[in-house]
């Protein structure tokens, strides 16, 4: 499946930057925290990683289309419901991590195609559990790339990965909500500083408010 993505995906429908791989550690289990502007974000973030197999958590909506399920059970890919609290996708996630995998979270729960949005803790809360790698896979310009496609269009955008960060737990296995609330807003400043477009920043397009106090970043 991927020796034909990224000739059809990066070859012909898409004109893909990608910068920032080398801040993808090469083993361990690590999260890629992805901003969600289009459908294609998973797909771009897939196609790009050359080094590692990435596992992506996607909507369990995705799951009851025939042609979504086909690609979800080909790649691998673990579902969440995003109505609830989804503890067994939190559990798998914990366990992908804990076994040396790459997966591919987005904090938002959902499109922001105008910017980025509050970020949820679901990922924070995994990250602090699994004691994981943190690295912000930032999206710019991919809107609109349909209306590209149409026009028979090669629609251009890029892919930066920021730099890669641990959350500082002291070892704890608790973590208190307050700080889990520090601790994802800290880590979406971070995703906010890779997205090349700077008017889709969103609600973190202040930069001046980003603080680190609860991040220890690493060399990958």
């Amino acid at each position: 499946m991927k020796s034909l993505l990224k000739p059809i995906g990066f070859g012909l429908l898409w004109d893909v930057t990608v910068t920032g791989l080398e801040n993808i550690p090469q083993h361990g289990g690590t999260i890629l925290m992805m901003n969600h502007i289009a459908a294609i974000d998973p797909i771009l973030c897939i196609g790009a990683v050359d080094h590692r197999f990435v596992v992506p958590m996607s909507k369990r909506e995705n799951a009851q289309h025939p042609i979504g399920r086909l690609f979800l059970d080909g790649w691998g890919v673990y579902t969440i419901d995003r109505q609830a609290l989804d503890r067994q996708a939190l559990t798998q996630s914990i366990q992908l991590l804990q076994s040396g995998q790459l997966i591919l979270i987005a904090p938002e729960g959902t499109r922001h195609p105008e910017g980025l949005a509050p970020g949820k803790q679901g990922l924070t809360f995994i990250a602090t559990k699994a004691d994981a790698v943190i690295v912000p896979a930032a999206i710019s310009y991919a809107q609109g790339w349909y209306d590209s496609l149409k026009r028979f269009q090669r629609h251009p955008l890029s892919i930066h990965f920021g730099r890669p960060f641990r959350f500082n737990t002291d070892g704890r296995r608790r973590i208190p909500r307050a700080e889990l609330h520090q601790m994802t807003e800290e880590a979406m400043y971070q995703l906010a500083l890779a997205v090349q477009d700077k008017s889709a920043r969103g609600v973190y397009s202040n930069l001046q408010d980003a603080t680190t106090e609860t991040l220890q970043f690493i060399q990958p």
